[in-house]
């Protein structure tokens, strides 16, 4: 049975997600200040976060920020029906995926169950009997899903985790966004969704070295991504 942290400041939808999320074989707490989540996080293990963005005394990103720093937890964030602004923020600072308020409860549990299969095990499509994968500096150890970048620890996502390993899967080639969304993210690949640019924004920044002056995750516009040697 997963634990989730829900943190929202809106009780009503905080009973009303609690309700539904329990039905579906959750266990839930709810934080309603910002100030308040740290206590939380080491009071309880949780396997799940679901973050609103405005909070009373510290907003959501201030709090997506100081637990990136100190756990591995996956990070759902909940922001404004079409604030695109929030929505790319969150995934900048390191958050695994976002929904938009007011969300569909069912939607909202199979965003939730797909960041925890992904945080929890490889996906049985990018499985194989492979326990390192090696490119150039980067090394990634499937069965403890660590990432070394030039000799130093990186510290990924759930989902970053997922990406490169497919990138990695198909270095040299065209991995299409449709692929990385439907096997990364768990899910269709949505019109406008610029979660995937996010993403691969965050693992271009933190698989670079001085020692490379080239990229490691090209662009193929319109298209999708390819991983190549440096």
């Amino acid at each position: 049975m997963s634990r989730i942290l829900l943190v929202d400041d809106d009780i009503e939808l905080c009973q009303l997600l609690s309700e539904y999320l329990t039905q579906e074989g959750f266990t839930v707490n709810t934080v309603h200040d910002g100030a308040m989540v740290s206590a939380q996080l080491q009071a309880d293990n949780f396997d799940l976060m679901i973050l609103d963005v405005m909070l009373p005394n510290k907003n959501g990103f201030e709090v997506l920020r100081e637990v990136s720093l100190t756990q591995k937890l996956p990070i759902l964030m909940l922001t404004a029906k079409g604030d695109d602004i929030d929505r790319i923020l969150g995934l900048e600072m390191g958050a695994d995926d976002y929904l938009a308020k007011p969300c569909n409860p069912r939607e909202l549990v199979a965003r939730i169950r797909s960041i925890i299969r992904r945080f929890n095990t490889v996906p049985e499509t990018m499985r194989d009997d492979v326990d390192v994968l090696q490119a150039e500096d980067v090394i990634v150890d499937m069965k403890r899903r660590e990432v070394t970048c030039h000799g130093q620890v990186v510290e990924l996502t759930a989902t970053e985790f997922d990406i490169l390993v497919l990138l990695l899967k198909n270095a040299g080639e065209l991995v299409t966004r449709e692929l990385i969304s439907e096997q990364c993210l768990g899910r269709k690949l949505l019109a406008y969704d610029r979660s995937i640019d996010m993403h691969i924004s965050h693992l271009r920044k933190k698989l670079s070295h001085q020692a490379f002056s080239s990229e490691r995750i090209k662009t193929v516009r319109g298209t999708g991504y390819q991983y190549v040697a440096v």
